[in-house]
């Protein structure tokens, strides 16, 4: 079986941004944004779906905040994690998980159909979770499924506080994600769809 691997670079005006990723890794990585909060959700991602993450980022976030930084690494993570699927041939495909966090449960259901679409409830009322602005929490799950080709739903059921929420969303996407990325012994090589492909 070919190496399940992809490096993304996505360099504009307002960021500068590499992304490695290994599908078949051990939950290895090594994260950089210049935001520890996004570093520590990106670091969860990683070790709870054992796919090996090195992320190297720069922006303008001084200049104006952090939308554009995590925006680009997002987009950057979905495009790894689509192009190391390649045709997805032998994969379980669809995945979830429902991860509790103290007081926090969240729920997290994935669909590597090759379709774009996400629905995320952080149900985060702050204004800010630690150093990150709160929406982007919802921001980077909904631009990782849209350019990761996937259907993503994550639901906060029940919570408190926001670091948890925010926290348990990127450990339940992980969970799902690592059941749906196994390869299926059963499936023998095949992409798992009717129609034959699950490129979109």
């Amino acid at each position: 079986m070919d190496a399940r691997t992809a490096t993304v670079k996505r360099e504009t005006r307002e960021t500068n941004v590499r992304v490695e990723l290994n599908l078949d890794g051990t939950g290895q990585y090594n994260v950089s944004t210049g935001n520890g909060f996004f570093d520590h959700l990106l670091s969860q991602l990683s070790r709870h779906s054992l796919m090996d993450l090195t992320i190297e980022a720069s922006g303008d976030a001084a200049q104006t905040g952090w939308h554009h930084t995590v925006e680009d690494v997002s987009i950057a993570v979905g495009r790894a994690l689509h192009e190391a699927l390649g045709d997805g041939r032998g994969i379980m495909r669809m995945g979830h998980s429902m991860v509790p966090f103290d007081e926090t449960l969240v729920q997290v259901a994935v669909d590597l159909s090759g379709r774009s679409y996400a629905i995320v409830d952080t149900a985060i009322d702050a204004e800010m979770v630690e150093s990150l602005p709160a929406d982007l929490v919802r921001h980077s799950l909904e631009s990782i499924a849209m350019e990761g080709r996937f259907n993503l739903h994550a639901t906060v059921l029940t919570g408190q506080n926001a670091h948890h929420k925010a926290e348990a969303l990127f450990k339940a996407l992980a969970r799902a994600l690592r059941a749906a990325i196994t390869l299926d012994p059963r499936q023998a090589g095949e992409v798992p769809s009717t129609k034959g492909t699950i490129s979109g």
